[in-house]
């Protein structure tokens, strides 16, 4: 059975670039684009500034969620009994009561959705979970990075930057893409139909490929979001930090994700020794070769458009 030569290119597309980086204007004070699979910043504006980062810091939350039920210590099936400390959370809430028992699965629902801050306290309210937080952190190099607590109210001290979101955020989207399937839910319900959920991202509705991620404001953080987006095989991770206004975050995030989906392209290249190896087994055996799987042997670039 003949198989197609594996080396995928994705050329640019466009001739040209509508909009150049130096001629982004954002609302924001901090703000950042990175490209998931490369981990490749493409825009930075202020990044490593430490700022409040309101519910976006959920995106720690849930990362450390994901990384225990892919390590089998949680299950989507388990069910967690709200405390009275998840149960007086102020901000967006699901209004969990105390006693109340709620499936995982429906709370990290109830975080990706609405930013339930008792959702996330319910997941994460212990203080060693907030360590882990901070531990984690510095596995990732989030170096401005100090968490106080896992829902990102106001507490003197909890700050992170522009950077160190699109760290965590990349790390939870790609080694973690079932989360995908919370993300990207624009309407649901809790309490078998009782409670209904709106998500507080607007993008997830109204923007192309949206995929996620994580809103957040408060009166001293402002208007912050962690927005991902995908197109033709790229997901890029755009961050916003301080914006004035919901609806100037939400703009400047859109503003970076059609730059960098204008302005570059996911390329998957063979190395030179497994193109070399590819071509000579099939000078050798002609038409019927049967080329050797480069997935191995391959590397994700970044093509900018010219």
């Amino acid at each position: 059975m003949k198989r197609m030569f594996p080396m995928i290119l994705l050329f640019a597309l466009l001739l040209c670039v509508p909009v150049r980086a130096d001629e982004l204007t954002l609302d924001a004070p901090s703000a950042l684009l990175m490209e998931k699979q490369t981990g490749t910043v493409l825009f930075a504006k202020d990044e490593h500034t430490p700022r409040e980062p309101a519910s976006v810091t959920k995106v720690m939350t849930l990362l450390l969620t994901m990384e225990a039920i892919d390590s089998g210590a949680l299950s989507y099936d388990d069910t967690v009994t709200g405390s009275a400390h998840a149960a007086s959370m102020g901000g967006s809430q699901i209004w969990l009561k105390e006693g109340e028992q709620m499936r995982v699965e429906d709370l990290i629902k109830a975080v990706c959705v609405v930013s339930g801050n008792d959702a996330a306290v319910a997941l994460g309210s212990e203080e060693a979970f907030v360590a882990r937080m901070n531990e984690r952190a510095k596995e990732l190099g989030m170096n401005d990075t100090h968490f106080v607590n896992c829902t990102g109210l106001p507490a003197d001290g909890h700050v992170t930057s522009a950077y160190d979101i699109a760290l965590m955020s990349r790390e939870l989207i790609w080694r973690h893409p079932d989360i995908r399937r919370f993300t990207t839910i624009w309407m649901d319900s809790l309490r078998d139909g009782a409670s209904m959920l709106v998500n507080t991202n607007k993008l997830v509705r109204f923007y192309p490929g949206a995929t996620g991620l994580k809103t957040g404001s408060t009166d001293s953080a402002k208007y912050c979001i962690s927005a991902t987006a995908e197109k033709d095989g790229m997901e890029l991770i755009a961050v916003i930090l301080g914006g004035s206004t919901s609806d100037k975050r939400f703009s400047d995030a859109k503003a970076l994700l059609n730059y960098g989906f204008a302005a570059y392209s996911l390329v998957t290249e063979a190395t030179p020794e497994a193109f070399q190896a590819a071509t000579e087994a099939h000078l050798k055996h002609g038409a019927t070769t049967i080329f050797p799987t480069l997935s191995s042997s391959s590397f994700d670039t970044l093509r900018q458009a010219v």
